[in-house]
């Protein structure tokens, strides 16, 4: 299970992680955080050292009823970021977290390596057409709606039924365009009840029907902190529970705020 990223042939057989790097000022966990240089740079660095192996950078905020931002807006907040950390650690494989085309290309032309889109094509008609043409890895999510709607789209038959369902049909479609290198997240905390997201990782080894990367996003998320009656700033344990949980469900990337902890689950579920 491999895919490949600028010519490296990356083995997803063996769980990664995708450090999460926000180039917004009002993420829900670490927004504005990074609003420097240094603080960017001495963040990627940590990553790295800890042992991502993908940086994912965003610049739009997808929490639920996030204000909206425009394409233009968007590529002028992550561009320089995007340079900035290619100019310090040129290895670096990064994604870009988009759900717009013009996004995507422009930040994969200045050196990005993986599309990893939310809306999976939903929200911009040109986005798999962009993807084919890039020939880049895409992530495609589980989402309803836009970020603005999407906790009020929350009705399913059967959760896991319906996004695996979801699933089939969008893997179809790209493929239909010719995208080669498809990774599936379902979308935790998306159009989706705090029960429908216990629910969705403890069916998540269904998720291997597709014969295709899984990536799991929890870190950190409303899911962990609202069932602990906790905060976000103090959702690193549960983070890591749940990491691990995913983890023996068969999840091929984690993707968190906190690399060094799931390296860790990484490498204790390894020894199982």
């Amino acid at each position: 299970m491999t895919i490949n990223c600028l010519g490296n042939l990356i083995d997803l057989s063996v769980p990664k992680v995708m450090g999460i790097l926000n180039a917004t000022p009002n993420s829900f966990y670490d927004g504005g955080k990074y609003a420097d240089e240094n603080a960017i740079l001495s963040q990627v660095e940590k990553m790295l050292i800890q042992g991502a192996t993908f940086v994912d950078i965003g610049a739009y905020s997808s929490k639920p009823s996030a204000e909206f931002v425009s394409e233009d807006e968007e590529i002028n907040r992550l561009l320089p970021v995007l340079k900035m950390v290619l100019k310090e650690f040129p290895e670096t494989l990064i994604s870009v977290d988009t759900f717009r085309a013009k996004v995507a290309r422009a930040a994969i032309e200045n050196g990005a390596c993986i599309i990893n889109d939310i809306a999976a094509g939903n929200l911009d008609e040109n986005m798999f057409k962009t993807v084919a043409e890039l020939q880049v890895p895409y992530i495609m999510m589980h989402m309803r709606g836009t970020p603005q709607s999407m906790q009020s789209l929350t009705e399913y038959n059967n959760i896991t039924k319906d996004v695996l369902f979801y699933f089939s049909e969008k893997i179809a479609q790209a493929r239909s365009f010719g995208i080669n290198d498809i990774i599936v997240d379902p979308g935790f905390g998306f159009a989706k009840t705090l029960e429908q997201n216990f629910e969705l990782l403890g069916n998540l080894e269904l998720f291997q029907s597709l014969e295709l990367p899984v990536l799991v996003g929890v870190s950190r998320k409303s899911m962990i902190y609202k069932t602990l009656n906790t905060s976000a700033e103090l959702a690193l344990n549960g983070t890591s529970v749940l990491n691990t949980i995913a983890l023996q469900k068969g999840a091929n990337i984690l993707r968190v705020h906190d690399v060094k902890e799931a390296v860790e689950c990484i490498k204790l579920v390894s020894q199982l």
